[in-house]
């Protein structure tokens, strides 16, 4: 199946609020999963086992539901929230205020990878489901590259393309079967808009990151992990 791209910006606030009450506990758990395990395979250095990213920066955040369960796990760790819808920011901002995290968080409207990021380098970057989003993602990577500090880590979680059309419709009933038109809509538009394993390692190749891995990690998402 070839690709077909999306709009980069999910800043419709009927779409950001579907989103934002979608149930996305399965995925949100695997990729805190992925994260944790990514820390316990930290290379030895100075900090020793036990070390906790300072600086987190989470492009296309969303509502940001994964970096709440990461402040929860990692008390000392900040996020820098990085969106460039504001109808998403808006539930990011609602989700961080109500859970008393408010403080840990910095959110910031930028349009990835075009627009700067408030720090120049961060111990983390993380990124859920931001790119199948991107027409760009060479300036993905190269941000990604240029804003880890020498020793920092990456986690990237992603849909990977299925082989055809009926096979994205059958990922739509399974897992959206349930969910409003508009989010139907947009999951099958993500699916046909997202890479395969082969891109996104050719990507990384290019991009100067053939040190980290790439894996499938569930029956519809792929993961770029590792250490720069």
């Amino acid at each position: 199946m070839e690709r077909v791209p999306e709009p980069e910006l999910m800043d419709e606030p009927e779409q950001a609020r579907a989103y934002a009450e979608a149930d996305f506990a399965e995925s949100n758990a695997l990729f805190v999963q992925l994260f944790r395990g990514l820390l316990d395979e930290r290379p030895t250095g100075p900090a020793g086992r036990g070390w906790t990213p300072d600086r987190v920066a989470d492009l296309g955040c969303g509502p940001a539901d994964i970096p709440l369960r990461l402040a929860g796990l990692y008390p000392l760790t900040r996020f820098d929230l990085v969106d460039g819808a504001e109808a998403m920011l808006a539930h990011a901002r609602d989700r961080w205020g109500r859970a008393g995290f408010a403080g840990r968080a910095r959110l910031v409207r930028a349009r990835v990878p075009a627009d700067p990021l408030p720090e120049p380098v961060y111990d983390a970057v993380i990124s859920n489901s931001l790119l199948h989003h991107l027409h760009d993602p060479a300036g993905f990577w190269s941000l990604v590259r240029s804003c880890l500090r020498p020793g920092g880590c990456v986690l990237v979680m992603d849909l990977k393309r299925p082989p055809s059309p009926q096979e994205a419709d059958r990922l739509v009933g399974r897992y959206a079967a349930g969910a409003p038109a508009v989010l139907q809509r947009d999951y099958r538009s993500s699916l046909h808009a997202a890479f395969t394993l082969v891109e996104v390692r050719a990507q990384l190749d290019a991009a100067g990151l053939g040190q980290l891995v790439v894996e499938v990690v569930s029956d519809r998402h792929l993961a770029v992990r590792g250490w720069v």
